[in-house]
């Protein structure tokens, strides 16, 4: 072989190696290095997203999930403080409203203070008595007579229909005798006792002259003029539960069918 053909098998072995691609072709499609950059990109995203749906996604909603559960424990125990807070207030309103109670049920008479009535009338119809002069009128309880043996529930609405079937009064007619200052203390004072009382019917007139001795009848005006004073005195009670039930019942019968 000469030199020559030596330079033209150069020469074609040099067409040879640029007649071969020099990136790798599949279905047709050179894979250049910009081509493989594309494609690893992209494999990239896709591995990427399919981490963050499989895997970051879920533990996500379950954070969420157990944060919104947190906050609902949360509110749960922030509701049972607000419920125990007012449950103590409850109770402070309830203990007061029965401190009221008592203090309420103390300014009505029971059936003590219906039996000393008449005592205590005497002691005041008295206590206006002092020591004077042989011509001083004394006061004196004239009468004192109760209308009915035992106390009645009020239903006739008198006192208001708020108290209907729940309070009871009983009734006494009075009588006492004095001057003018010793009937206004009298009643006064009646008017300061302990239990509720209303005094209603209040009617005075001026009393009979007495006669100057028994042996001379001629009636003579002797010492200041004596008063005769009369009234009604409603002494109020609460009525029992059972009592209020009765009440209510007899009430409910008494109302006329529609």
């Amino acid at each position: 072989m000469t030199l020559s053909d030596d330079l033209n098998f150069a020469e074609q072995g040099g067409e040879f190696d640029r007649a071969t691609p020099a990136s790798p072709v599949l279905f047709g499609i050179a894979f250049t290095p910009k081509i493989i950059g594309i494609l690893v990109g992209v494999i990239g995203l896709a591995g990427a997203g399919y981490i963050l749906l499989n895997l970051l996604m879920p533990a996500w909603e379950s954070y969420q999930q157990q944060q919104a559960k947190s906050s609902e424990l949360q509110g749960q125990i922030e509701q049972k403080k607000a419920n125990i807070k007012q449950i103590e207030k409850v109770k402070e309103e309830l203990a007061q409203a029965k401190q009221q109670k008592v203090q309420v049920l103390g300014l009505f008479a029971n059936e003590k203070t219906l039996d000393t009535l008449l005592l205590d009338m005497n002691r005041l119809v008295e206590s206006g008595n002092t020591p004077a002069s042989i011509n001083a009128v004394r006061a004196k309880l004239k009468r004192f007579v109760p209308v009915s043996q035992k106390p009645e529930p009020i239903t006739d609405g008198s006192l208001g229909l708020k108290v209907d079937g729940k309070l009871q009064r009983s009734t006494i007619n009075a009588e006492i005798t004095g001057t003018y200052e010793q009937t206004q203390s009298i009643i006064r004072n009646i008017e300061r006792l302990q239990p509720l009382l209303i005094i209603k019917d209040y009617q005075a007139t001026l009393a009979p002259l007495e006669s100057r001795s028994p042996l001379d009848k001629t009636p003579v005006q002797v010492g200041p003029v004596a008063i005769n004073t009369s009234f009604q005195i409603q002494v109020l009670m609460p009525l029992s539960p059972e009592g209020i039930a009765a009440a209510a019942a007899a009430a409910a019968k008494a109302t006329p069918k529609k």
